[in-house]
């Protein structure tokens, strides 16, 4: 049922595959994981096929080793009319400690838009309304990221050579 699952965690392993020449995790992989969790954060919520249209603020804080036990955990903390915000925590621990031994690792806004399944046009979902101070302050903290990311956005938009292709 849409509109009922606000927050949704996945765990990987981080595998030999994952890893760079220094033996941590590559930032791509995590990215990765990221976009999964929101994907299914956001259809969970929605009940809608829905496509990433931004990622504001991600922070690189701590690096993920090989054979961690990874958690990525996406939470609803904004709703527009077809966009839905999710504040992510990436944590990692040895698999054999115990989980007070979770460190953080990431953490980013993600920004995901539902979409109709005929036209592929963005299409409303249920709204999210905080419910206490700390809903209020999540709310507050995804839409200045992806202020401060829009406006980024707008700085490289200004100094890109005018033949440079828009990437899209």
């Amino acid at each position: 049922m849409s509109g009922q699952q606000r927050a949704l965690t996945m765990r990987f392993l981080a595998e030999p595959t994952d890893v760079n020449y220094g033996g941590k995790v590559h930032g791509g992989i995590v990215m990765k994981w990221i976009d999964q969790a929101g994907y299914a954060a956001a259809v969970g919520w929605s009940g809608r096929y829905s496509v990433t249209v931004a990622v504001g603020g991600i922070r690189f804080v701590a690096p993920i080793r090989i054979s961690d036990l990874v958690t990525v955990t996406a939470t609803l903390v904004y709703t527009g009319s077809s966009s839905m915000h999710f504040a992510v925590e990436v944590n990692a621990r040895d698999p054999m400690q115990d989980e007070g031994a979770e460190r953080l690792c990431t953490h980013c806004v993600i920004v995901f838009v539902a979409l109709d399944g005929v036209e592929g046009k963005p299409t409303p979902v249920p709204a999210w309304t905080p419910q206490d101070d700390e809903d209020r302050r999540l709310a507050e903290y995804a839409t200045q990221v992806m202020a401060l990311s829009k406006g980024i956005e707008d700085t490289v938009a200004r100094y890109r050579p005018a033949d440079a292709p828009d990437g899209g």
